[in-house]
């Protein structure tokens, strides 16, 4: 019997250690990186709770830190060794190209959509109607990376025979953040500004000049909302119980709580599929994603 006994401990042993080892190696904490969408205390204030809801569930403490500019967001990711980041849809195609990282997940807006789109918008009363009337106006981008903000934007004026933005506007700038340049055009900083449509709502809530003094000039395709992406060498099971939590944050009354302070109805899983209008639309811009110099000038 001591052999028997002997082989049932070997093989006790070897389907064991490879779940101890995993236990033994497995973060206890992850590092997720924001885009400055919008307003900084206005971004944590929303994605806190999430972050809190998602440590509860994973046992993982999940730890957030808002990326100061788009501009340095894949260097910054790398250098601050990040797990994963929150990332628009131009910054996510290029995570996924420059550093192979995997789309998990993406909210639903309160509207339904899973996507957003870009306004490019000028004042009423501007006279400005078609790209003809906006030569030597001043432009007001959002960031290089964004492609609400700046990529659909030079996408479209080259589709409308403007190839050289530095001649044809008398000024254009980077006001960092779609609600930035929204109140830009606003207050007559800029004539013409371009931004996300769920942040462009968001402003319109607050600020009843939007709907009193802006006129949408032009829309873009759909494009995924801000969606999870993560790096591959995050532990797997990490990777699966972010990814549940999720997709399954609308079936709870707390996680309905969250998603109530997140302004959006549930997580959707997101795939590296679903980025591919954001490549359409770099490519119509002139953009290669491997060589795109995406810091602003």
């Amino acid at each position: 019997m001591k052999p028997i006994t002997g082989l049932i401990l070997v093989i006790v042993l070897v389907v064991i250690s490879p779940f101890s080892a995993l236990a033994e190696s497995q973060q206890d904490k992850i590092l997720i990186g924001l885009i400055p969408e919008m307003n900084v205390f206005k971004q944590m204030e929303r994605f806190r709770p999430l972050a809190q809801f998602l440590s509860k569930e994973t046992g993982v403490t999940v730890k957030l830190t808002i990326l100061s500019r788009y501009g340095n967001i894949i260097e910054r990711f790398t250098n601050e060794k990040m797990d994963g980041a929150f990332f628009g849809s131009f910054t996510g195609a290029m995570a996924i190209q420059k550093l192979g990282l995997v789309p998990i997940a993406r909210p639903v807006n309160l509207d339904g959509a899973s996507t957003y789109h870009a306004h490019i918008y000028t004042r009423k009363e501007s006279g400005i109607k078609s790209v003809k009337d906006m030569k030597g106006k001043k432009m007001a981008f959002v960031e290089k990376a964004t492609t609400a903000g700046y990529i659909f934007p030079l996408a479209y004026l080259k589709e409308n025979g403007v190839d050289n933005i530095g001649t044809f506007f008398s000024e254009y700038f980077f006001a960092g953040s779609h609600d930035a340049s929204l109140v830009a055009v606003l207050d007559g900083k800029a004539d013409i500004g371009a931004s996300k449509n769920t942040v462009f709502e968001w402003v319109k809530e607050q600020d009843p000049r939007v709907d009193q003094e802006i006129v949408i000039l032009a829309e873009s395709a759909k494009v995924p909302s801000n969606g999870l992406l993560v790096r591959k060498g995050l532990d797997r099971g990490i990777i699966d119980k972010l990814k549940q939590s999720l997709l399954n944050l609308d079936s709870s009354s707390e996680g309905k709580e969250v998603l109530k302070k997140f302004r959006a109805q549930k997580f959707i899983e997101t795939t590296v599929d679903d980025y591919k209008p954001v490549f359409v639309s770099a490519e119509k811009a002139g953009i290669d994603l491997k060589t795109y110099n995406y810091r602003n000038e």
